[in-house]
């Protein structure tokens, strides 16, 4: 039976999501790719309130591990791994953008949108509403776009200049 990378991801968040909860953690994103080492089952999760480390990737890990095993849906031999969003964490549902409203974020679009017709949009997070979300784009003004069209988002990461000691 082959069962496509949408199924298995969505399926891994209906079954993971639940039990990293119970861990007091949230789950971010799932990614289910093919990597030189082979077939890669990545979860991606944080604390409310930010900040997970190896302790708690490990806990989930071992949490989730067990109930992948009985549900046996993955056709292919994967490794499992559970690491912190990072710093251009993934933006996935609305409560992710909100939490980085104001902040630079990079959007990628399932197809073109808007005159001319564009795909990727960086800037500045403006508005988040039920349907989707304003980001000001510098130079080419703002622009609302809808959850539904947006494949992949993420906080972008900002270097300061800024440094200690030398």
């Amino acid at each position: 039976m082959q069962i496509d990378k949408p199924t298995i991801e969505q399926r891994t968040w209906d079954i993971a999501g639940p039990i990293i909860a119970a861990e007091g953690l949230e789950l971010i994103e799932v990614e289910y790719l093919r990597e030189r080492e082979g077939w890669i089952l990545r979860l991606y999760i944080d604390r409310p309130g930010g900040g997970v480390g190896l302790e708690d990737c490990t806990k989930a890990s071992h949490a989730v591990e067990t109930a992948l095993d009985v549900e046996d849906y993955i056709p292919q031999e994967y490794s499992l791994e559970v690491s912190s969003p990072g710093l251009s964490r993934p933006l996935r549902k609305p409560q992710h953008f909100e939490r980085v409203m104001g902040q630079l974020i990079k959007i990628k679009t399932y197809g073109p949108l808007f005159e001319p017709p564009r795909k990727n949009f960086t800037g500045k997070l403006s508005a988040v509403t039920p349907d989707g979300v304003t980001v000001d784009v510098e130079g080419a003004g703002p622009f609302t776009i809808a959850f539904k069209d947006i494949a992949k988002a993420n906080l972008e990461y900002q270097h300061t200049g800024a440094s200690k000691g030398r």
